[in-house]
């Protein structure tokens, strides 16, 4: 008898604790909380055009809030590497031309997104798959940087080309993704966006050669600023081509990433502990 009561009791605690529960879900949920990772590829003077996937790492996270049953807005900060060379290519003349970057970027965004497919009136009451779109806009730092002698060098600094270009761009943003729901508060999305920025520099590369002569005998922006001797060929002229200036770099962000509903009142519970500390100086004043 003894152990039914107790059996009873558990039972009574789990269905209040799952009603407890199934209660707080049917609150509305509007803020997303994301994170991901996934592989960043580079478009510029110093990739092939038939080159989409590289293996770069990033790494993101967002928050995401809904407007209605369809239509949200996110913010981000992205973690990203990029890379291009030149010995890599399949052209003969990038590779005669021999340069080559790695850089570790940041970005941080605000898009629009709208789902293929209308949630329901509550958030759990989302489809399982949803497709969706994105667009917006978004700021980079970059920084270019080349090994030599097995150490890495910034190149801005160096003006290669003669150009002080700034490390810091605007980007427009577009692309879209799939998602699934996990559960009523977990959803796993594949995502790609692309990203157009607006400066040729991301890898260093954009214009002409600057005059070999003009800098420092010797140093580090010189041997940078043309790499043609390091494979037995000679310098290049002051004036010709090193990059096609006509098209500004870009880059894509696949991503894996995992959305987490927040509680709808995860934003007042530091309000609401201010609000009770003075009540609870009141009470203990009145007891003495």
């Amino acid at each position: 008898m003894r152990s039914f009561i107790i059996l009873v009791l558990i039972t009574c605690c789990c269905l209040e604790i799952f009603g407890q529960s199934f209660y707080n879900s049917r609150k509305g949920r509007d803020v997303i909380l994301s994170a991901g990772t996934g592989v960043s590829s580079y478009f510029g003077d110093l990739n092939d055009p038939g080159d989409i996937i590289d293996t770069k790492l990033n790494a993101n996270i967002g928050v995401q809030y809904f407007f209605n049953n369809r239509i949200a807005a996110r913010a981000e900060f992205q973690w990203f590497q990029l890379s291009g060379d030149d010995a890599k290519s399949d052209t003969d003349g990038r590779v005669k031309r021999n340069l080559s970057f790695t850089s570790n970027n940041y970005e941080f965004n605000a898009v629009g997104i709208i789902n293929a497919f209308e949630y329901g009136p509550r958030f759990y009451q989302r489809p399982q798959f949803n497709i969706y779109g994105f667009a917006g806009v978004g700021v980079i730092y970059f920084n270019p940087k080349a090994e030599l002698d097995g150490e890495k060098h910034a190149l801005q600094p160096l003006q290669t080309e003669g150009v002080d270009y700034s490390r810091v761009a605007p980007v427009i943003i577009y692309g879209g993704g799939i998602k699934y729901m996990v559960n009523p508060f977990f959803n796993v999305a594949l995502e790609a966006g692309y990203r157009l920025t607006f400066t040729d520099y991301l890898d260093d590369v954009s214009t002409t050669y600057k005059d070999n002569s003009s800098f420092e005998a010797g140093s580090v922006a010189q041997r940078l600023a043309d790499r043609r001797p390091e494979i037995g060929l000679s310098l290049k002229e002051a004036g010709s081509k090193r990059g096609e200036p006509s098209n500004n770099d870009g880059y894509l962000i696949f991503n894996l990433k995992v959305e987490f509903y927040l509680p709808p009142d995860i934003f007042s519970l530091s309000t609401d502990r201010r609000r009770k500390a003075p009540k609870r100086n009141i009470q203990r004043r009145r007891r003495r």
